[in-house]
């Protein structure tokens, strides 16, 4: 993985999906395919990003994503540090451009973000001097998730064009939803939103979907079925009646799952949660279940994103 598209990347920052070309999104995908292919390999280390410093700096917990970017980042040799929202001066009043500039003079390279509040790691990436990757901010986006959806739809199907994929559940609170909404159409996918009226936001036809709120009609011959993770944490509010109720309508199981065209297969960003938004029958399915594929993507594409934005960074500095 010594080779870099051609022409390079244009972007300095991956804040999003928004802004991105589908060509873009391919090179993406293909370099990180050859990371697939390393992992799985006895020695899965590389020297790529030798010397480079990258900083995870999550201000909400994330086990999962965030074991996977540090994952990335030292198999392609970086330094790698984390820093969790506990450990900063956040907690003593510090701003977050405040953070921002005393990162600076620490002269990393990569600043990967997670934060509550949409909008963040974009006023963090402005003051920056490195490049800024989106791990997830508010409700906003989730950029790498889409990607490695992306991934794991494409080696399964062989392409997005042409496919339906329908998403489903809580679309209200999801950055994964935007983010997979705006990859899945300029990929060329035909996407559905399935959920009931309370969990979805005014106005998501706008953004490209077709909007369902029974399942048997959401899921009728879709391709793919991306179910969504109920977000508690995020709900102010009654919007749902109780998670029996819901998981009678809106859970996966093999009665919904018939529905679905024959090959259709199942996918989750995690954790799920068995009885509330699918049934464990369904989400172990090793046939129709990307669930575990999705995992093993997820450090493969962190890698193709901060190989491609910190060597190309390097070339336009070399230039």
């Amino acid at each position: 993985m010594d080779k870099l598209p051609s022409p390079l990347f244009p972007h300095r920052h991956l804040l999003g999906i928004d802004g991105l070309k589908a060509d873009e999104i391919s090179a993406l995908l293909d370099l990180a395919e050859g990371y697939v292919e390393q992992n799985r390999a006895d020695d899965k280390k590389r020297t790529v990003l030798r010397g480079r410093t990258i900083i995870n700096l999550f201000f909400e917990n994330s086990t999962r994503t965030r074991t996977s970017f540090e994952l990335a980042g030292k198999r392609l040799g970086a330094d790698v540090i984390n820093m969790s929202v506990d450990g900063t001066s956040i907690k003593k009043g510090e701003t977050l451009i405040d953070t921002a500039m005393t990162l600076n003079a620490m002269h990393l390279d990569a600043l990967v973000v997670r934060h509550h509040e949409s909008g963040a790691v974009h006023l963090l990436a402005d003051k920056m001097n490195c490049a800024v990757i989106n791990a997830g901010d508010g409700a906003h986006e989730h950029p790498t998730q889409a990607l490695l959806d992306a991934l794991t739809i494409r080696r399964r199907k062989g392409s997005l064009k042409g496919l339906t994929v329908a998403i489903c559940g809580d679309i209200l609170h999801s950055r994964v939803a935007r983010s997979n909404i705006a990859l899945l159409n300029i990929m060329g996918a035909r996407v559905r939103v399935v959920a009931p009226r309370t969990l979805l936001p005014a106005q998501i036809e706008r953004l490209g979907v077709e909007v369902f709120h029974d399942m048997a009609r959401g899921l009728a011959d879709v391709d793919i079925i991306m179910m969504l993770r109920l977000q508690m944490e995020r709900m102010n509010g009654n919007f749902l009646p109780s998670l029996r109720e819901y998981f009678h309508f809106y859970g996966l199981d093999q009665a919904k799952l018939a529905k679905a065209k024959p090959d259709a297969l199942i996918m989750h960003p995690g954790p799920i949660n068995r009885g509330v938004e699918i049934d464990s029958a369904v989400a172990d399915d090793i046939d129709r279940s990307l669930i575990l594929g999705q995992v093993e993507m997820g450090v493969a594409v962190r890698m193709a994103c901060l190989d491609l934005l910190l060597r190309t960074d390097e070339k336009r500095n070399d230039a």
